[in-house]
């Protein structure tokens, strides 16, 4: 049985417990908020801390509220916002139930009295120093701030916060911020047309590797490869990441391959 599964069956009780067992357990109305480690399932079997499943239900817990609490930020959630997040479950290929738990999460993020930092502490611990997950997480966070094609400053005040909150220095988010930034632009430019690789594809696909035009061979390559590895999504979804999510990680793949093989192909041409 998936984690959602057990979710929704109260086989886990009181799970996770705190902010996020709190706000899960209240989409399904089961009374998570208390916590205990590892609960009895009735079939020998326990959900302890740190397990798959566990991680898989405060990263989805975690994902969608903090993108309400984001989208928010600005005083108004705009209609791209909305969309993004549905395009997020579209890709999640959620079902009803978890559909609607991603949209109560949403609207509970919005809330005045969202407990970001709570929220954030807890994900850290959970996730356990999966670095790739963290950053999974931000990378989203970071979409949700960029769908309308602006980062207003009480936007970017959040992510700084949520940065903070899960250990990533302000050099790593800015770093995260310019691939995020790069791969919107690629992938826009990538599925707009046929038409020869204009100059500025070829900008951001250096920008979404986080190398420069100067960079050698060797380092374009190694760039390629850690990123590639940061996201697989087998690798991911081993971490925690929810498999409802895979899809999210196979196109971020997909865009990082694109953006490598658009230098290969400008630098053969030079």
């Amino acid at each position: 049985m998936s984690w959602w599964g057990k979710v929704i069956g109260g086989a886990f009780g009181f799970m996770l417990g705190g902010p996020l067992g709190a706000l899960l357990g209240a989409t399904v109305g089961h009374g998570f908020d208390k916590g205990l480690t590892g609960v009895e399932l009735g079939t020998g079997e326990t959900w302890q801390g740190g397990s798959q499943e566990r991680v898989q239900a405060a990263f989805f817990t975690a994902t969608f509220s903090v993108m309400g609490h984001l989208a928010k930020a600005d005083g108004r959630v705009t209609e791209d916002e909305i969309e993004l997040a549905r395009q997020t479950m579209d890709n999640m290929q959620l079902d009803e139930e978890q559909r609607r738990a991603a949209i109560e999460l949403f609207n509970s993020g919005k809330q005045d009295d969202f407990p970001l930092a709570d929220v954030l502490e807890q994900l850290k611990r959970e996730c356990h120093r999966r670095v790739n997950l963290i950053q999974m997480f931000l990378q989203i966070q970071i979409a949700t701030a960029l769908a309308d094609g602006d980062l207003h400053p009480s936007e970017q005040a959040v992510l700084l916060t949520v940065a903070e909150h899960l250990g990533i220095s302000r050099g790593q988010f800015e770093r995260l911020l310019a691939m995020v930034v790069a791969q919107q632009r690629f992938s826009r430019r990538e599925s707009g047309s046929d038409a020869p690789v204009e100059r500025e594809s070829i900008t951001e696909a250096y920008q979404l590797l986080g190398v420069t035009p100067n960079a050698t061979e060797a380092e374009v390559k190694k760039s390629y490869r850690r990123l590639m590895s940061q996201h697989h999504p087998d690798k991911l979804v081993s971490k925690g990441l929810p498999e409802e999510m895979m899809k999210i990680a196979t196109e971020k793949t997909r865009e990082i391959k694109a953006a490598y093989e658009v230098i290969k192909a400008s630098r053969k041409k030079a």
